[in-house]
C-alpha cells in the first residue's frame, strides 16, 4: 500500500454564521421533504428491510450476500437507459449515485441466478457497465465512483466526492458479473477499483491507518475521520470478494488489516442500549436510526459467518435485543432526533 500521490490544498475559508445557518435550513427543508413527503425520494431505495441471503454463503456461492430485492425493482426515477436516478429532493434533486446503482444490479444479479429472468440480468449487465463506464480518475489521479453533487454532511462534501462504500459495492458486482460472463473488462475494472481502497486518504484513496497493523475504510472522507460502520462492513465485503475473484495478496493483506480494525473497535460502536452509525467526536453521540441499526445487525451477523468469528455474531445478538427492548428503542430514536437537530 504505497503512497502513490500527494496532495496539498489551501484549507478552505470558514463559512459565516450567516452562511452556516442558511445551509443548515435548506438541509432541514430538503431532509424533512424526503421523510415527510409521500412522493419517492432517495429514501424509497435506501430503506429496504436489510435481509440476509442464505444463497450466498458457501464455496460455490454466486449470489450477493444480502438480497436487495426490493431495491432491484427500483423504478420511482430511471434515465433513457433504464439507470437509477434517486431524488434527494430540494437544490440536489434527481441524481446517479454509485452505490445505489451498484446494489441495484446486485439485487437483480441475485433474482436472475435464481429466476433465469432475462431482464434481471440485463438490469445487472447494464448496471455493470455503467460502473465500467464510470470508473473515472479524482484529483489524486486515482481511479474512483464519483457522485457528482455536494452533500450536506459533517461538513460539506463537494461533487466528485468518493467513498470507500462505493468502492466496495461496485467490486462485489463487477467480481459477480466477471465470474458469470468470464470478459476480464469487469475483473480489470474491479481491480482498479480496488486501489482506491488500499490507499490512503492523503494519497487520493478512501483508507486510514489504524495502528501498525490495521485499516479504516471511509464512507465519507472527513477530517477528523468518523468511521461510518455500515459503509466500513460494506466495503470490506467488496475487499473479501476481490480478494476471492483474484487471490491477489495485497486483497487479503487489507482484508486481514481491516478485520484486525472491526475487531479491535466494534465495542466502541455499542453505546449500551444501542449501535451507533459512526465515531462523531461530539458530545451527544450519533446513534444508528431504527433502520440503520436493523442494517448493522444483518451486516454483522454475515461478516462474523464470512470471517468465521463468533465474537462479530454475538455483537449482533446482544444489539438485536436492544432492537427487541421498547425502552431502548424509544430512547435512541430520542437521542438521534436531538442529534439531527443539534449536528447534522
Amino acid at each position: 500500500m504505497n503512497m502513490a500521490f500527494t496532495r496539498t490544498e489551501p484549507a478552505p475559508c470558514p463559512p459565516s454564521p450567516i452562511a452556516r445557518v442558511k445551509g443548515r435550513v435548506k438541509y432541514l427543508n430538503r431532509v424533512a421533504s424526503a421523510y415527510l413527503r409521500r412522493e419517492p425520494s432517495q429514501l424509497t431505495f435506501w430503506h429496504e428491510p436489510p435481509v440476509i441471503n442464505e444463497n450466498g454463503f458457501g464455496d460455490d456461492a454466486a449470489e450477493y450476500y444480502q438480497c436487495f430485492f426490493t431495491k432491484a425493482d427500483y423504478a420511482a426515477h430511471l434515465d433513457a437507459h433504464g439507470i437509477p436516478l434517486l431524488d434527494y429532493r430540494g437544490h440536489v434533486g434527481r441524481q446517479y449515485n454509485p452505490i445505489a446503482i451498484a446494489q441495484w444490479g446486485l439485487g437483480n444479479f441475485n433474482l436472475y441466478l435464481r429466476t433465469g429472468e432475462p431482464e434481471r440480468w440485463e438490469r445487472a449487465l447494464r448496471a455493470a457497465d455503467w460502473l465500467v463506464r464510470k470508473l473515472e480518475p479524482n484529483d489524486a489521479g486515482v481511479l474512483v465512483w464519483k457522485h457528482e453533487f455536494d452533500w450536506e454532511y459533517r461538513d460539506l462534501l463537494r461533487a466528485g466526492w468518493y467513498s470507500a462504500l462505493a468502492q466496495g459495492q461496485g467490486i462485489s458486482l463487477l467480481c459477480r458479473v466477471h465470474r458469470h460472463t468470464g470478459s476480464e473488462v469487469y475483473l480489470a475494472t474491479a481491480a482498479a477499483a480496488f486501489r482506491a481502497l488500499a490507499l490512503p486518504v492523503e494519497s487520493g484513496g478512501v483508507s486510514l491507518p489504524d495502528g501498525e497493523d490495521g485499516t479504516w475504510l471511509e464512507e465519507t472522507i472527513v477530517d477528523p475521520p468518523t468511521h461510518i460502520l455500515n459503509g466500513f462492513l460494506w466495503a470490506l465485503w467488496g475487499v473479501r470478494d476481490l480478494a476471492l475473484a483474484t487471490d491477489a495478496p495485497e486483497a487479503w493483506l487489507l482484508h486481514d488489516c481491516c478485520e484486525r480494525t472491526l475487531l479491535r473497535h466494534l465495542e466502541s460502536f455499542d453505546c449500551g442500549f444501542w449501535s451507533l452509525y459512526e465515531q462523531s467526536g461530539t458530545r451527544l453521540k450519533m446513534l444508528a436510526s431504527p433502520f440503520y441499526h436493523r442494517l448493522h445487525i444483518s451486516q454483522l451477523r454475515i461478516t462474523g459467518r464470512l470471517l468465521g468469528l463468533a465474537q462479530i455474531e454475538h455483537v449482533a445478538a446482544r444489539w438485536r435485543a436492544y432492537a427487541d427492548d421498547p425502552q431502548c428503542a424509544r430512547r435512541a430514536l430520542v437521542q438521534k432526533a436531538l442529534f439531527k437537530v443539534l449536528y447534522y
